[in-house]
């Protein structure tokens, strides 16, 4: 058993996802199917510079569940964007890591590193970050929605404390919100979600992979209960929890994209563009 798991533990599959030009072919996750504008980076729906950002239609048992803007040059998502429907499968499900072998090159055999994205490898070689979901596996629908967010294309390296802490914190609360509100007139569970990470100027996981400084999430939705478009956002900062007490403030979208901008002035290509609620 020992050894079975200590294989387990080096197991990495290919996905059965799809690497595209334009978001129109993925936009059901997106809120009016239209994608954030990134400038320098995804405009008018269309990514800028092909070799280095990637959509990814995230698909899994020949049907897609969500989308991600990647960054083969940092091996992390810029961003994933997804519906949340509420959940009907309420376990974590035991799941192999993915990779995408469309980011590689379609003859890409399976390898202990990539080229174009982080590898099972890179987080084996510490202890301090774990890979955390940009897309959480707790928002996904059902069983096979659950497996498909356990792809290296979905995660970033999220210092251990924060992963489990703060943002764990923040994500069922959020979660508990949208299952509360983000309900319409004919009693369906409905609402956008996009979260992102801020890559670093220089600080890399095995010397290859971006530890972001900073992780954001959005989400909005029609509320029938409140008769209103509801939305809010969060940010927090990609370093271990001081303290196990710890929560993120719960922002307006305005507020997050206010902090995107400040945090992101030497940078091109900031999602400060998230929603534009104009209902």
């Amino acid at each position: 058993d020992k050894l079975n798991m200590i294989i387990s533990s080096y197991l990495v599959t290919f996905s059965r996802m799809e690497v595209v030009v334009s978001v129109s072919d993925c936009d059901r996750f997106l809120l009016d199917q239209t994608p954030p504008h990134v400038p320098g980076i995804l405009e008018a729906g269309r990514i800028l510079d092909q070799d280095r950002y990637k959509f990814i239609c995230q698909t899994y048992g020949n049907q897609r569940r969500f989308v991600t803007l990647y960054d083969v040059r940092n091996r992390i998502p810029v961003f994933s964007a997804f519906k949340f429907t509420g959940e009907v499968y309420g376990r974590r499900p035991k799941s192999v890591w993915k990779i995408e072998p469309q980011v590689e090159g379609l003859n890409s055999k399976i390898s202990a590193t990539y080229n174009h994205q982080a590898g099972t490898v890179d987080y084996r070689s510490n202890r301090t970050f774990d890979r955390g979901h940009i897309f959480p596996s707790s928002y996904a629908s059902t069983k096979a929605d659950k497996m498909s967010t356990f792809t290296l294309t979905n995660v970033v390296p999220q210092a251990e404390s924060f992963n489990k802490g703060s943002w764990n914190k923040m994500e069922r609360c959020t979660k508990c919100v949208m299952e509360k509100y983000c309900v319409n007139s004919s009693g369906g569970t409905g609402g956008f979600v996009v979260t992102g990470a801020l890559p670093s100027s220089s600080s890399t996981l095995n010397n290859r992979v971006n530890v972001p400084t900073a992780l954001w999430s959005a989400f909005c939705c029609y509320s029938a209960v409140a008769e209103a478009w509801i939305a809010s956002g969060h940010w927090g900062h990609n370093v271990q929890d001081e303290s196990k007490h710890k929560y993120l403030k719960t922002e307006t979208l305005e507020d997050l994209q206010h902090r995107l901008k400040n945090n992101c002035k030497s940078m091109v290509g900031t999602p400060t563009d998230t929603f534009k609620i104009n209902k």
